[in-house]
């Protein structure tokens, strides 16, 4: 019974964190990540601070790649 439940919850996860991922959910987890790396030390943004830069660099630079 273990080893069923072991699967479920391993395929849980699996499929969390390929929501995660492709929403978007996880950009602050790797921002997180990528800033402990490159700025160790320092202090990084909240989240709401990044989620805020982020709508700004969105703003002032948009996405032209679409072919719409």
């Amino acid at each position: 019974m273990n080893v069923v439940l072991d699967k479920l919850e391993r395929a849980w996860r699996g499929v969390v964190w390929y929501l995660r991922e492709v929403s978007g959910e996880a950009r602050y987890d790797h921002y997180l990540e990528h800033f402990a790396v490159e700025h160790p030390g320092e202090t990084p943004m909240s989240e709401v601070e990044y989620l805020r830069a982020r709508e700004e660099y969105d703003r002032l630079h948009p996405n032209t790649s679409c072919c719409c």
